[in-house]
């Protein structure tokens, strides 16, 4: 049994919460009425890519984690995106001095109010990400309706030994990504790399738009198993839809068994 994914592809108003969730609800409800099961949002779907800003960070459970919820519920659907999140695990002393530092937590939000967490491991050093955010340290994998999803940030799709870790128990992974244009060709060989090499599904949901100066242009894009592109974007708005079918990975393993020479 298949489960359909509805990446949503979308412009990010910058600091404003309320006004992207105004934005994004009805996108979710399309998306839902096209046959989602499985609805992802962007990176920082809430506030934009400013994680240097004083502030930005929210209780885990937060506006933006409840808008999650609040959105699989209302539609029997998972949700998913990412947005900073303060871990209440880091409260009290610490001599680094920085217990407020958010992680950058993509939350996965389900019909029955679940909340799965995935915290972004790899923190941009690029861009400085690190002096802001707290690194996570734990692989997350989530089933939903027959299909196991492991869950990622952005930059972590660099990091090729990370999904190698997961590939013996994931059928697709969700990447949800702030990644700008002009690295867009890094972007779109990853995601296909990360498929063809795990022989799963990828869903890489990138951003349009202007935030801090950076230009984004999506690329979003849906690759099955064997690296082909089912559903891609690039430039505006949009929602791309593919069903993601446990059958089929496993049947590709089996015809090409190359999980099994791995050293």
């Amino acid at each position: 049994m298949s489960l359909r994914v509805a990446a949503i592809q979308h412009d990010i108003e910058w600091h404003d919460r309320e006004a992207n969730f105004a934005r994004l609800a009805p996108t979710i409800a399309g998306a839902v009425a096209g046959g989602a099961g499985l609805v992802v949002l962007t990176e920082t779907f809430s506030t934009g890519f400013s994680f240097d800003t004083p502030g930005i960070g929210e209780p885990e459970g937060g506006p933006s984690s409840q808008f999650l919820s609040e959105q699989a519920t209302t539609h029997d659907v998972w949700v998913g995106g990412s947005c900073p999140e303060i871990d209440p695990t880091f409260s009290g002393a610490d001599p680094a001095g920085d217990d407020e530092r958010p992680s950058n937590s993509f939350v996965l939000a389900g019909p029955d109010g679940t909340v799965h967490r995935y915290r972004k491991i790899h923190p941009f050093t690029h861009a400085g990400e690190e002096k802001y955010v707290r690194a996570g340290t734990e692989f997350v994998t989530v089933e939903v309706a027959g299909v196991r999803l492991s869950l990622f940030v952005c930059y972590d799709l660099r990091f090729a030994d990370e999904f190698w870790a997961l590939a013996a128990d994931t059928d697709a992974y969700l990447v949800v990504a702030n990644w700008p244009a002009k690295r867009r060709l890094h972007w779109q060989t990853l995601l296909r790399a990360r498929a063809i090499e795990n022989q799963a599904y990828v869903v890489g949901v990138n951003r349009v738009g202007t935030g801090g100066g950076i230009e984004y242009v999506g690329d979003s894009a849906i690759i099955d198993p064997l690296g082909e592109v089912l559903a891609s974007g690039a430039g505006g708005e949009t929602v791309l839809f593919a069903d993601l079918d446990p059958e089929h990975v496993v049947s590709t393993r089996s015809h090409f068994r190359f999980l099994q020479d791995r050293r």
